[in-house]
């Protein structure tokens, strides 16, 4: 069954992927450091694993080809891709084995610029325009999935 992945400690599309899924009947793993209420349904499940990078790990060795990962953690993407899945940050950008390389190199050169003292601050505040944008790639992304699943 095609599922998808919510890195969830801090991700702020959580309903919007709720709705997707009950819409597409999809399963939905929802994966963070800590207990957090989920909706009781399902299709949804929610995983604990406590530790630095335990939540990332899990879902990293147990994503697979057309699964989905939601998360803005790039390097977590990059192993998502790296089996086959695709990923959406919460602002909707995806990111799949033709955009993975681009946002790990900026990444890095973000956190060098950062150490060095030339760069400061963090990603902008979402608005209701990048919901949006979360909602129609998601939609999307869960239908190419399912028809390359179909192959």
């Amino acid at each position: 069954m095609l599922t998808i992945y919510i890195d969830a400690d801090a991700c702020p599309v959580k309903d919007e992927v709720y709705k997707v899924a009950r819409r597409h009947a999809m399963k939905v793993l929802v994966v963070a450091n800590s207990t957090m209420r989920v909706p009781v349904e399902p299709l949804v499940e929610l995983v604990v694993r406590a530790g630095f990078g335990a939540a990332d790990d899990w879902i990293a060795g147990e994503i697979g080809p057309c699964d989905i990962c939601i998360t803005s953690d790039v390097p977590l993407a990059a192993r998502c891709v790296a089996n086959g899945a695709v990923t959406l940050d919460p602002k909707g950008r995806l990111l799949d084995a033709n955009s993975i390389g681009e946002a790990v190199a900026t990444r890095d050169l973000m956190e060098e610029l950062r150490a060095m003292g030339q760069a400061a601050g963090g990603p902008a505040p979402m608005t209701p325009k990048d919901r949006s944008r979360f909602l129609a790639k998601l939609d999307e992304a869960v239908n190419a999935a399912r028809r390359a699943a179909s192959r």
